[in-house]
């Protein structure tokens, strides 16, 4: 499973210049609007020092890290729901990814050329939002009238279905009618299975970027604005400096980039925050394989259990499931070796029910 993840915001507030930053690739950057026309797409390996402490153990063959995918999307206008700036070709882009990276132009330059001739990062997002919803209002509009056709149906089980969505459709009408996500209305677990039909973006998970300068990396007045948004919106906010990442993808040795982040005062880098972030946004986990052939990391959901997460790996894997040996990484940290877990009777048999937990080590027994 990869995670998609799709960045969005208005023209030239650096959406591009992270995507480069991120992917390590050279995205067409400008200082003008619409440079960037069809999306730029790139790999990114997940963070996780987990998977270096494996294969520092186990010396394996290949190391494999999880991976996101990131796309960069042209920038929307106001308007854009009504085909400005090329907005539904860049609407159609939204609605093929996972997720939403939403870039916020955080910093002062008058020779970075905004949109509309001021740094206001609430008006910023308030326009993508209004477009994101407008939009939504009309698909989920003409989802609506083919619904109700479906009514006059004699199959009782296909009008039940078209009733069931319709009532939450008409739940999430108002708040796209104020311009709102369609993921901040309240519904239930049965409610968010029917409306996903309709395809709506705004029901995407959403993380804001604060695209700073160097003086912003610990943030700053605007970068206050966009965390008071995200938190109302229960969503996160991370902090990048696209100079700094730019420099850090070009530092290959792990020493080197964890001396040149302390330097700067920083933990970790902004885009491996914004791509754990994302993890949490959309609840998932990893779960790792390990061996003398290789040390891999897999993506999952929370709440998968073993042979959904066997079927990450392969069909046959999930098909033929029989049972699961697993041990924890803290478990193999603590105790130094796996011949010492097993000794410590911490390698565990699970079955089909259980729950694969983040950090865990796991060899899955199959036949088909």
């Amino acid at each position: 499973m990869a995670l998609n993840c799709g960045i969005v915001g208005l023209p030239n507030v650096g959406k591009s210049t992270i995507f480069s930053a991120l992917t390590s690739a050279k995205a067409e950057v400008a200082n003008y609007p619409f440079c960037t026309i069809d999306p730029n797409v790139g790999i990114v390996a997940v963070p996780d020092g987990r998977l270096d402490t494996l294969v520092q153990k186990f010396q394996p063959k290949r190391r494999v890290p999880a991976t996101v995918e990131f796309v960069d999307i042209a920038g929307l206008v106001a308007g854009a729901s009504k085909g400005e700036g090329l907005g539904n070709q860049f609407l159609s882009h939204i609605r093929e990814v996972g997720m939403i990276a939403h870039v916020v132009r955080c910093f002062d330059d008058p020779d970075v050329v905004h949109v509309a001739n001021r740094i206001d990062p609430v008006s910023d997002i308030e326009v993508i939002h209004t477009e994101l919803a407008l939009a939504d209002l009309e698909t989920l509009d003409k989802r609506l009238d083919k619904l109700k056709k479906q009514l006059k149906v004699q199959d009782p089980l296909v009008r039940k279905e078209s009733e069931k969505e319709i009532a939450a459709l008409e739940k999430i009408r108002p708040a796209l009618q104020e311009g709102k996500p369609a993921r901040l209305v309240a519904l239930d677990k049965d409610e968010v299975e029917a409306v996903k039909a309709a395809f709506l973006i705004t029901m995407k998970k959403e993380v804001f970027v604060c695209n700073v300068d160097e003086s912003g990396v610990k943030g700053n007045a605007y970068v206050d604005q966009v965390r008071k948004i995200s938190a109302s919106m229960e969503s996160e906010a991370v902090v990048i400096c696209g100079k700094y990442e730019a420099e850090l993808a070009d530092i290959q040795d792990p020493a080197e980039r964890r001396e040149f982040l302390a330097e700067i005062g920083l933990e970790e880098s902004g885009l491996s925050s914004l791509i754990h972030s994302a993890y949490r946004q959309l609840g998932l986990r990893t779960f790792f394989t390990a061996g003398a052939d290789e040390c891999r990391a897999w993506t999952i959901r929370a709440g998968d259990k073993a042979p959904q997460a066997a079927g990450v790996i392969h069909t046959d894997f999930e098909r033929g499931f029989i049972k699961a040996e697993i041990y924890s990484y803290d478990d193999l940290v603590t105790l130094g070796s796996e011949i010492a877990v097993k000794s410590a009777g911490k390698l565990r048999q699970e079955g089909k029910d259980y729950i694969v937990q983040d950090g865990d080590i796991v060899f899955f027994k199959f036949n088909v």
